[in-house]
Formats: structure tokens, sequence, C-alpha cells
């Protein structure tokens, strides 16, 4: 029986391994992740919103994450609610950090065992409840990661294949987890599908380590070749344009499109504009409060910023920092921050002239 699985799972090598698995099944993937800390908290309130918006039978798979005692509690009591209203909602944890020890204790949903990598918990747990077809590329790339993810030295071929994946991961920084969740697991996914078939290859770590550059270039490659830069820039410019109806802001009359933490603004502010004149500015905000405004000479972002936050610059490039802003996981959290800002600064008498429509 095909199930619906929201997948909540780390953003290292082994967690997102761990969806590569669960990929192969034919169940409905609608897949998460998140760092430790509060973006645990943040990703699970926003897949009990998601499953009430959807089906009312649905599975919660949790990977190569612990729960601390308030997550877990919280999770447990917002599924038993919508159980006992007459929805069919089940959670599944697999993890093998020792951390969760006394969770673990607490839930018989929560599977805790520190003898095997999550990757490889989940695969062996898919071939069982899931349907997955084992063996293959696949097998072969689970004990990959379950050699490094333990670091497992004396698997030296798979010790050492399973290095190069963990920098396939963590340099994989060309998409913004926050602004395109989606694609950026996409991409990613798709990368270690490539490494994972390609583990036999005479001298595989070395061929997989040379590899690397080309692998990003063919996933943004639309046909035409170019720098790994301009590839991505082209494709991310194409995502913004996308995302238009959600992420634009206004400010005095000024439209502008909000993005959090984008970075390489220059280059890539530059390109949306281009590409998207009606437009005015954007505004790339970072995790830490700091703002990056790019125009093309229609509004002086230098004294926008000025206005907004104290910043300054020139009139087509600007910047500052925003005082006590707080680190947001969600791009809606983020938007309607900024924009409670901006409706302070807009009953503001300033020096920005309101924009004149032709």
């Amino acid at each position: 029986m095909q199930k619906t699985i929201y997948h909540l799972s780390h953003i290292d090598l082994d967690g997102y391994s761990c969806q590569l698995v669960m990929a192969q099944t034919s169940h409905t993937m609608i897949s998460f992740n998140a760092n430790y800390g509060a973006e645990v908290m943040d990703r699970l309130e926003e897949i009990i919103e998601r499953i009430k918006k959807g089906k009312q039978t649905a599975t919660i798979l949790i990977s190569d994450l612990n729960l601390y005692p308030d997550e877990a509690r919280w999770l447990n009591n917002e599924v038993n609610r919508l159980n006992e209203s007459g929805w069919e909602i089940t959670i599944t944890l697999l993890d093998h950090h020792g951390s969760g020890k006394d969770t673990a204790a607490q839930y018989p949903w929560y599977f805790l065992d520190t003898e095997r990598c999550a990757t490889k918990i989940v695969y062996e747990y898919a071939l069982q409840h899931y349907g997955l077809h084992g063996g293959g590329w696949l097998e072969a790339f689970v004990k990959v990661v379950n050699a490094v993810d333990l670091w497992h030295q004396n698997e030296e071929d798979d010790f050492e294949y399973g290095k190069v994946c963990m920098r396939l991961i963590s340099d994989a920084k060309e998409l913004s987890r926050v602004m395109f969740a989606d694609e950026d697991r996409e991409y990613k996914l798709a990368m270690l599908e490539q490494a994972a078939t390609m583990r036999y290859l005479p001298n595989a770590n070395i061929v997989l380590d040379e590899a690397l550059h080309k692998m990003k270039k063919e996933f943004f490659k639309d046909g035409v070749d170019n720098t790994l830069d301009n590839l991505s820039t082209k494709y991310i410019v194409a995502l913004l344009g996308t995302k238009r109806s959600t992420m634009t802001i206004y400010y005095k009359g000024w439209r502008g499109f909000l993005s959090y933490g984008l970075g390489n603004t220059s280059i890539i502010g530059n390109g949306f504009l281009t590409e998207f004149p009606d437009f005015d500015f954007i505004v790339d905000v970072g995790t830490r409060g700091t703002m990056s405004l790019r125009g093309h000479d229609k509004v002086d972002v230098a004294a926008m910023a000025g206005e907004w936050v104290g910043g300054g610059g020139h009139p087509n490039a600007a910047g500052g920092r925003i005082n006590g802003f707080k680190e947001q996981f969600r791009y809606d959290k983020v938007k309607r921050q900024i924009e409670d800002m901006l409706s302070n600064k807009e009953a503001m008498p300033g020096k920005l002239p309101h924009k004149i429509e032709e």
C-alpha cells in the first residue's frame, strides 16, 4: 500500500542519504531537512501544518536526528490530538545518536540503534516495512555511508570514498537551503545518486574527487556550457522568477524582491533585475541580519538602506545590518519580520520619494 510520508532528516551525508534511500521506494515522499537547534522545531511545526492541509493518512518519518524531550512531547501530543479527531497519523523515528537515549525510552515510535548509521537503519527498515528492493548500487552506497559516518577506517575503500561524499554535501552551497529547500535537496540527492553508481570504478575516490566540479555543472547546465558561477546564477535567477508572487515586498511604492541567505548578491541580484525589470530593487537578508541591496538605476538603494537601518553605500549597491534580527529557518517568518520593519519605517518622514507610476 502506497503511503504519504513526511520525511525529516539531518543536513549531512548521513541525513541526505536516508532520503536517497527512501526516494527508491514507491511511496509519496514529502521531504524536509534540519540542523540541530531551533530549526528542528520549525520543521516539525511545518510538517504538522502541511499534514493538516493534506490527506488524513500520513506517516511522519524522522531520520538522523535525535529529538529532545520537549520536541518529542510536542510532536507526540500533536499527533495524538489529530488522531483523536479522526486522522490516521503515525510517527517513526530512526536514529543512532546516543544522546537520544532518554527520549527513546519514552516513546514506542522512537527507534535508537547506536551500532549503525542512520542510512543503514533506514535502509534495513525500508526493506522490511516500505517495500524497498535492496541490493545493487544502493546497498553498496549504504556501506560507504556507514563506514565514514561511524569512522570505520579499517574499511578503507568505503571509508575513503565516503570522505569524498561528505565533501560533496558540505561543498554543495550554490542554493539557499531556506529559500530553495526542495531544489537544494534535489541537487544534493542527484549528485549523491550519481556518486553512488560510481562506487566500484577503479580508484573510485579519486575519480569522484575529480568529477565533482563537472557533476555540479551538469546539474545546472541547460544545454549551453559556461562557468559554474554563470550556470548556477542563471539557474538561481530563473528560480527567483518562479517565486516572485510570494517574495515581493513594497516600500514607498517601490517594488522589491526579498531573498534570504542567497549570497552573491552583486551577481545574482543584478542578474535578477536585468531579467525582471518590473522590479526596482532586490534585498538579500543574511542569517545574522546583514542586508545587501541592489538597484538598477531606478531607486537609490543607499538612501533606502539609510532609512531602514542607518546603512548606506552607492545608488545601486548598498547594505546595512538589522538590529535585533532573529535568525529564521522558514522564509515566511523572515518576510513577516522584514515587512513589520518596513511598515514602521514607511510611516516616518524620509528623503526617499514615492515611486511615480508612468
